[in-house]
């Protein structure tokens, strides 16, 4: 947000449980979670403008973790090793008044195909801790990715473009 120009009144985490329900399919699990997240924050904050996000990586209908060990990481490059996935972006706002706003955003990436010493020195850098799919594309990871569509910000963790529909549609945005 601060590179739309936006200084957040405050941040706060809100400890929603992550794991994804029995059979469900990735772009579900991604508009649950931002919703969840954001209900949980407008609760506390009820007249207040709430922003809600996930990224959900999926290779198929398979969601990856949020890797938070290098087995973890390990399993989740080479799956995407050479292969296209998707990286689906919930966004959802609640204003004052409860009023709720929400999107989805798609971005399809293909790494490269990664060969041991790649992926070893990708895992010493530490950047996989805690990133949906075991990868930042705004760091090292970067140089792995052969292939691109749609949004960056949106692999980032945050589609900025679809974000600020949201908070125009709901006449909530100005000009920064």
């Amino acid at each position: 947000m601060r590179q739309l120009g936006i200084e957040p009144c405050a941040i706060e985490a809100a400890d929603v449980d992550e794991t994804p329900l029995a059979r469900e399919l990735p772009v579900d699990h991604a508009r649950r979670l931002a919703l969840a997240k954001a209900r949980t924050i407008a609760a506390r904050h009820p007249d207040s403008i709430i922003l809600g996000a996930d990224t959900v990586v999926a290779s198929g209908r398979r969601i990856l973790p949020k890797a938070q060990s290098e087995a973890e990481a390990r399993r989740c490059l080479a799956l995407l090793s050479g292969r296209r996935h998707r990286v689906l972006g919930g966004v959802c706002l609640i204003g004052p008044g409860g009023i709720t706003r929400q999107t989805l955003v798609t971005s399809i990436v293909r790494f490269k195909r990664l060969d041991a010493a790649e992926t070893d020195a990708y895992i010493r850098s530490g950047e996989w801790h805690g990133k949906a799919g075991g990868y930042a594309i705004q760091g090292r990871a970067a140089a792995f990715v052969s292939f691109l569509s749609g949004s960056y910000s949106n692999v980032v963790g945050l589609p900025l473009h679809e974000t600020v529909n949201l908070l125009k549609g709901a006449g909530w945005w100005r000009e920064h």
